[in-house]
């Protein structure tokens, strides 16, 4: 595979992705279900999940469904799953203002642009497939292709497949800032996403909407190249 320059790796829920727009229909469907069936009581913990979004899945479930069996939790992981992606097949999920512009000037750039997050591929296909992601995204890498369920771990893989030598990651979460110092990138935070107050703090630079990344992409480009 040939040696990348220069990439940009974006998160997906919160940063590229209004994920708050479908979050809670998806959850209070999902939870719907397994009242309907006895294996729930009580009221959708949306908020519960709005303070953890950005982990993987199955910690999703273990924190909302502490004393449920692992056959409930992934019965309710395949069914947030399938509600999530009717919702955006329907339209009700966006973009974040200015992503695909944003995506377009980066690989015009000639920045690579990729995607990793902790999401799972049917999710983040179904978001690229409906938004025409795919003419600027260069791979995707979902968390299902580490098994340590890292996003430090995830972006080493995909610098290490793609052979990338410069790179910025761009996201909302605590974990993505993580992911970048760890494997010694530019951290971009994103601060219309799910980050609370302290969670960007270790950022570079802090953006509050994708117009100012597209200036900020071109300065970092000229500073890397010199």
């Amino acid at each position: 595979m040939n040696t990348i320059q220069f990439a940009a790796i974006f998160d997906m829920d919160g940063t590229l992705f209004q994920t708050n727009e479908i979050l809670g229909s998806s959850l209070e469907r999902t939870f719907d279900i397994l009242r309907a069936e006895g294996n729930w009581a009580g009221i959708t913990p949306l908020a519960a999940y709005q303070r953890i979004m950005g982990v993987p899945l199955s910690v999703v479930w273990e924190t909302l469904m502490p004393e449920h069996p692992d056959h409930i939790r992934q019965q309710a992981d395949r069914l947030f799953l399938k509600c999530l992606s009717q919702e955006i097949k329907e339209g009700k999920g966006q973009l974040f203002p200015y992503v695909l512009e944003t995506l377009s000037t980066i690989k015009e750039l000639g920045i690579s642009v990729f995607i990793a997050s902790n999401g799972l591929e049917m999710y983040l296909e179904e978001i690229c497939s409906y938004f025409g992601l795919h003419r600027y995204v260069t791979d995707i890498y979902s968390i299902q292709r580490t098994a340590e369920g890292s996003k430090s771990d995830l972006v080493r893989m995909l610098l290490n497949d793609h052979h990338i030598q410069n790179a910025m990651m761009i996201g909302d979460r605590k974990s993505d800032i993580e992911a970048a110092k760890k494997n010694s990138l530019t951290a971009v935070g994103c601060q219309f996403g799910f980050a609370g107050e302290q969670e960007l703090k270790e950022a570079d630079v802090l953006i509050a909407d994708f117009r100012e990344l597209q200036t900020y992409v071109s300065n970092w480009l000229l500073t890397c190249s010199g």
